[in-house]
């Protein structure tokens, strides 16, 4: 074999395995940031800073990535974690009558039913696509200003405040060094990661994106695949919400706002395809460590205004997406 060869092989590994390729955007990303930065990226407090960031938006980007691997997308996921955390807030505060001091148990019973309420709302989803026969982008759409509609008419469109202490102190703690939203988010992407990849629902998902007729022919149950797909989903948001309404003690509908367009990067940059069938949490999780690293980044060129943060994850969604589509025709032409 000539010299030749023998390096293109592994570049050809890497090309086509898409873990890899994320590990070395990983590995790239990283030194850049570090090279343009210096002392400023590489430090314990900006480090901390990242791990108290990402949970929330990385928790939607799981979820939105488990509603892409079926062919779907989930747009509403951002507003039903709004609504988990004000109906959850709401009962909150129609029980609690301290000064501020106890409530613990209170607010972890609230928590049982933010996600109730974010199992509910992804239900509502996948009823809507696979009961009603609602493409996905319209039914999520809709549902989108459901969510934020019920969210504005139950605060009257205000902020809810005045929770008890312990809600902060709960998910703003720490385990050792280790901030609680960090672990929240290990725990929910771990175990999303062995529906999607060692359980009958994973391959189910993955065969019902790659054909959906094909499953119906094969006796799979469609119906279910999509609503417990959706349904993960929306138990992935509830739990985003659920931080979000700690970090600022408060809830609102329109909170976190601009991470819909985020997550979807996130999602397909992590090697979760748009046409549905393939896509792993292993490569989601990367990818939320990147897109991490490149936010903190432009937090430190203060003269790039937030609005343009838009502008940068909308144009690097499209160069993901167009780099991927000549890597799937690539792979397409070698077989």
């Amino acid at each position: 074999m000539s010299k030749e060869a023998t390096v293109k092989k592994p570049l050809e590994t890497i090309l086509d395995n898409s873990a890899a390729r994320m590990v070395a955007l990983f590995v790239v990303v990283f030194i850049a940031c570090s090279l343009l930065q210096g002392k400023n990226f590489l430090n314990g407090d900006n480090f901390l800073a990242m791990f108290r960031q990402f949970p929330e938006y990385g928790l939607l980007a799981i979820g939105i990535g488990m509603a892409l691997i079926i062919g779907g997308i989930d747009l509403s996921a951002v507003y039903l974690a709004n609504l988990s955390s004000i109906v959850a807030g709401l009962f909150v505060l129609r029980l609690y009558h301290g000064d501020g001091e106890g409530g613990a148990g209170l607010v972890l019973a609230s928590f049982v039913i933010a996600l109730l309420i974010g199992a509910i709302g992804g239900i509502i989803n996948g009823v809507l696509i696979s009961g009603l026969g609602i493409p996905a982008m319209l039914a999520t759409l809709g549902t989108q200003s459901l969510f934020w509609g019920f969210g504005v008419v139950l605060t009257g469109g205000s902020t809810l405040s005045g929770f008890p202490k312990v809600l902060g102190t709960m998910i703003n703690m720490k385990f050792g060094p280790i901030p609680i939203p960090i672990i929240i988010f290990a725990a929910a992407a771990l175990i999303a990661g062995l529906v999607v990849q060692k359980t009958k629902l994973g391959r189910e998902m993955k065969m019902y994106g790659t054909n959906n007729r094909a499953t119906t022919y094969s006796g799979l149950n469609n119906f279910k695949i999509v609503v417990c797909t959706h349904m993960f989903s929306g138990m992935l948001a509830a739990l985003s919400g659920i931080i979000m309404w700690g970090r600022y003690s408060s809830a609102k509908a329109d909170t976190g706002s601009t991470y819909t367009m985020q997550a979807i990067l996130i999602a397909v940059l992590g090697g979760v395809s748009p046409l549905g069938g393939s896509g792993s949490v292993t490569g989601i999780v990367l990818a939320v460590l990147i897109i991490q690293m490149l936010s903190s980044l432009l937090n430190m060129y203060t003269f790039i205004p937030n609005a343009c943060r838009q502008i940068v994850w909308g144009g690097l969604l499209l160069v993901v997406m167009i780099v991927n589509y000549y890597l799937d025709k690539r792979k397409k032409n070698r077989h």
